[in-house]
């Protein structure tokens, strides 16, 4: 092992910014929305932890989606803070079920009801493209898939869409695929 020199601040004054990120347009390469898992790891959770447990560490994280998994760490849904707000919570409750015993599974949304895009489709698309495509979609998050090689490839979420177009976030607000279409189209 080597010992490294360390070096005082006193005369360092100048941060060091990334820097200007390109802007981008409708006509921006999809790909460049993708958040791609072979770089990024996916935010997983288990079908049977609880719902409760998980909307509190979903709060704290600020994650606003996460792919559910089985036991065997197979992909079996997705569920959203939204699936577990208190409304949504309240409506599974009744006198045989409380609060504390509902799980993830009881509010995800199972991976045969989903609809996504293949990469090899997005790798010829462009935003504008992806948001006409999901124009009528009021949800935050589209997975894009490999059908070829079998696999969750990645995401595309509209929160980061408008990060990158500038558009100014609030965390607490539902952003969707709808809305960015319509603030791109103006």
């Amino acid at each position: 092992m080597k010992s490294l020199n360390l070096y005082n601040t006193e005369s360092i004054d100048t941060l060091v910014w990334p820097e200007e990120q390109y802007s981008i347009s409708g006509k921006t390469p999809a790909l460049s929305i993708l958040t791609d898992f072979r770089q990024h790891t996916p935010r997983v959770i288990e079908a049977n932890v609880k719902a409760l447990d998980l909307e509190n560490l979903m709060k704290r994280s600020h994650v606003k989606m996460k792919l559910v998994l089985d036991k065997n760490k197979k992909f079996i849904g997705i569920v959203s803070l939204y699936d577990l707000s208190e409304e949504n919570i309240l409506k599974k409750v009744d006198k045989n079920t409380s609060r504390d015993e509902l799980l993830v599974s009881d509010f995800m949304h199972p991976r045969e009801t989903l609809k996504c895009f293949d990469i090899k489709d997005l790798s010829r698309a462009t935003i504008e493209d992806v948001l006409e495509t999901q124009k009528h979609n009021h949800q935050q998050h589209c997975l894009v898939i490999d059908r070829q090689n079998h696999e969750i490839r990645g995401l595309i979420s509209a929160r980061d869409v408008a990060r990158l177009i500038k558009r100014s976030v609030d965390i607490d607000t539902h952003i969707s695929f709808e809305a960015l279409f319509n603030e791109l189209s103006a």
